[in-house]
Order: C-alpha cells, then sequence, then structure tokens
C-alpha cells in the first residue's frame, strides 16, 4: 500500500525502514515523548526494539487494529515522520495519531499526510469516525486537525496521563460525510 500526494507518501513500514525510524526516534525523544502517554526506556530505542515494532505493526495492519504508516517525502524517500488509526473498539472508529521530525514542522507534510490517511480510512477500510485529540498547548497539531476539516467537539478535561501529569485534550472528530464535496 503506498499512498501519494503532491510532496509525500505513506506506506507501511518494512523491516528495512527500523534504523531509519530509531534514529528518527532518538532525533526527536524530547519531543515525541512530551506528548506520548507512553512511558520510554532506554530500550526502546534499540534497533532490535524497533524491529520487533516493525513487525507488529505488520500483524495489526492486517487485523485492522492498528495501521501505521511510514511518512517519507516523494523525491528523497527520507522518513520524516509517522502516521497512524488505532482501533480500541469494536465498530467503525478510529483514533488517529501522528508525529513528524520536528526540523519540518510548519512545512504542510504533516496536513498532506492527514488527508492520506483519511481518505484511505474512509475509503479503504470503511472508517466512519476518526477520532484525534490535541493538547491544548499543541497549537501546531490542531491547525492540521482544522485545516483537513476536523471538527472540534471540545475539551476532554485530564484525557491522559503524561509524565505523571493528567492532560486536558481538545478532541477532534471526522466522520466520511463531513468529507463529501471536499475530496
Amino acid at each position: 500500500m503506498n499512498l501519494q500526494s503532491t510532496n509525500i507518501h505513506l506506506r507501511q513500514f518494512q523491516l528495512s525502514d527500523a534504523q531509519n525510524l530509531l534514529d528518527l526516534n532518538r532525533k526527536n525523544r524530547v519531543e515525541f515523548e512530551a506528548i506520548s502517554p507512553m512511558v520510554y526506556t532506554d530500550s526502546y530505542y534499540t534497533l532490535e526494539n524497533h524491529e520487533q515494532m516493525v513487525e507488529k505493526w505488520s500483524k495489526d495492519y492486517e487485523e485492522k487494529s492498528r495501521i501505521t504508516f511510514g511518512i517519507f517525502i516523494n523525491n528523497t524517500n527520507q522518513l520524516i515522520g509517522s502516521i497512524g488509526l488505532y482501533k480500541f473498539v469494536p465498530g467503525d472508529k478510529y483514533v488517529l495519531g501522528y508525529s513528524l521530525d520536528r526540523d519540518l514542522y510548519g512545512k504542510g507534510y504533516m496536513t498532506e499526510a492527514v488527508q492520506l490517511m483519511v481518505k484511505f480510512a474512509f475509503k479503504q477500510i470503511g472508517a466512519h469516525r476518526i477520532e484525534a485529540g490535541v493538547m491544548p498547548r499543541n497549537i501546531g497539531s490542531a491547525k492540521v486537525l482544522e485545516k483537513v476539516g476536523f471538527v472540534r467537539e471540545g475539551i476532554a478535561r485530564e484525557y491522559l496521563k503524561i509524565h505523571d501529569t493528567w492532560e486536558d485534550h481538545i478532541m477532534y472528530s471526522l466522520l466520511e460525510k463531513d468529507l463529501i464535496g471536499k475530496a
């Protein structure tokens, strides 16, 4: 599966991407950990662990429980981020998550990636609803969602615990019918 737009393309991670994914995660460790509810130890930042993650994502893709794609620059094939859909409950609802190399913030790459992922979700896997949560201080991420057409639903108070602090999140959603006439 390869989804392409003007500047970037999305595809499933391959085992050969594990080193580049590790390098990306190491480089952006502070930024990525600041928004993640996961607690990352040094053992997370190993090639073996990243190879295992890629293998697990492949299995999850087959089950449609988690769909994780790498975000790559078209003309260089450079890995610049990741984007995923996570299915936590039965039904046709997914939660969107993404990360991008800090050096590329504000260049429109994530907007393109979210647009591609949304079309994929509605047209290829039959999603009905996509949700995303953003910490209020993450203004860039909120702008990405709004540009793509996500609707702000409100604030989920103390939604996720990140580094021992309960963090509020602005909750967004997108329904397939929201895109009719926009695609």
